[in-house]
């Protein structure tokens, strides 16, 4: 019972935290806006980890690799608390495994931003279409950088109806299928690794 209650308080903390640090790396690599409130949010809660990191992992190629590291970073940190609350043994002897783990949650994580994202967006657009809200607009421009080449090889339908949301939803569908099958190809324990497996 205690295992439980600690797996569920840890699982959804650290869960909430590594939501908001792949947010911050995917709003560099899209471009967003940085001056948005909610953006201004994540920024504050991820510079107390990121700045020093940032003083020994340089950027590659346009991407924040400190970024990228804190993910894995956390991820890996998570697995060996959890595969404490639990029992699993086995966890501390192999780190590559608990890297690759890491790397695949990371992705579900990543493709379940893309698709709220895209659920906020499309709600959005028929509740408040011209609406300046800070998540709204911030949804927008993270899903901005896959709506617009699929709007460019099908335009909106009559002008009007924008097809792109259900072929990138499908799209993402197939992603998480495609993660879900990684995850089973390096045997990924869902109990102590942080992303979505339901």
């Amino acid at each position: 019972m205690l295992a439980n209650i600690l797996h569920l308080i840890i699982f959804t903390l650290m869960s909430l935290f590594l939501v908001i640090v792949i947010m911050r790396f995917l709003l560099q690599v899209v471009r967003a806006d940085f001056y948005n409130p909610v953006s201004q949010s994540i920024v504050k809660i991820t510079m107390p980890l990121l700045k020093p990191l940032r003083k020994i992992i340089p950027g590659f190629l346009g991407i924040d690799m400190a970024s990228v590291v804190l993910i894995l970073l956390v991820q890996m940190a998570t697995t060996m608390v959890l595969s404490l609350v639990h029992g699993v043994e086995g966890i501390f002897t192999n780190p590559l495994l608990v890297l690759v783990w890491g790397f695949v949650g990371a992705l579900s994580i990543a493709s379940n931003i893309f698709f709220w994202c895209m659920v906020i967006s499309i709600i959005g657009s028929f509740l408040a279409q011209f609406s300046h809200h800070p998540l709204i607009m911030l949804a927008n421009q993270i899903i901005e950088p896959l709506s617009a080449p699929i709007r460019k090889i099908i335009p909106p339908l009559g002008g009007v109806i924008d097809i792109s949301p259900i072929i990138i939803l499908l799209g993402l569908k197939i992603v998480d299928m495609l993660i879900i099958r990684l995850a089973m190809l390096v045997q990924l324990n869902p109990q102590i690794v942080l992303g979505y497996w339901s």
